[in-house]
């Protein structure tokens, strides 16, 4: 017996037992499943497998040295990833709650709990927005600024490091199956 499909805008069934909640990740989830249904099935080699996992291990690596470098600047992996996200943000130095989350991955409600500890480290602050005055625009202040510069430095020279062997690992992904 099948499951019933979930209504949109929910969950996303994924496979059996598998569901994923978050709006925000369904397109990728669906991506996935229909570029490995649609694929010719090839014969994967031992050195298919190997270079996902050295690629998943070098960019775990990269997330890891990340993770670190945050922590070390007082601020968490996630909240270093939302200064990240609004000064990051195409044409302009502000995001929506609902543009952040976006950008993070996360559920609306978790992208304003995220924003509440941010301003109260004074990292960022909220500003109605001229337009709609039920929307708020997201900025960094001076402090959230020079936290995200001083982290934006070291992660660069972290990816002048790893950044060619990631290069390469993402030019043999590329290749055909069977090419490896």
């Amino acid at each position: 017996m099948t499951s019933p499909t979930p209504p949109k805008g929910t969950a996303a069934q994924i496979s059996p037992g598998l569901r994923v909640a978050t709006p925000a990740l369904r397109p990728i989830s669906e991506r996935m499943l229909s570029s490995a249904s649609d694929a010719t099935p090839a014969r994967l080699s031992k050195e298919d497998y190997e270079l996902l996992a050295r690629f998943r291990y070098t960019l775990r690596t990269f997330l890891g040295f990340s993770e670190g470098a945050a922590l070390a600047h007082g601020v968490t992996p996630q909240q270093y990833q939302a200064l990240l996200a609004v000064e990051g943000f195409p044409g302009r130095d502000w995001v929506s709650v609902g543009e952040l989350a976006e950008q993070m991955r996360v559920a609306h409600h978790s992208a304003v709990g995220l924003v509440d500890r941010l301003e109260k480290l004074k990292l960022v602050r909220r500003t109605p927005s001229r337009e709609d005055r039920r929307r708020v625009q997201v900025s960094l202040t001076p402090k959230g600024r020079s936290v995200l510069e001083k982290l934006y430095r070291v992660h660069r020279a972290e990816l002048q490091a790893v950044g060619p062997r990631l290069i390469e690992l993402l030019r043999e992904a590329s290749k055909p199956l069977g090419s490896v």
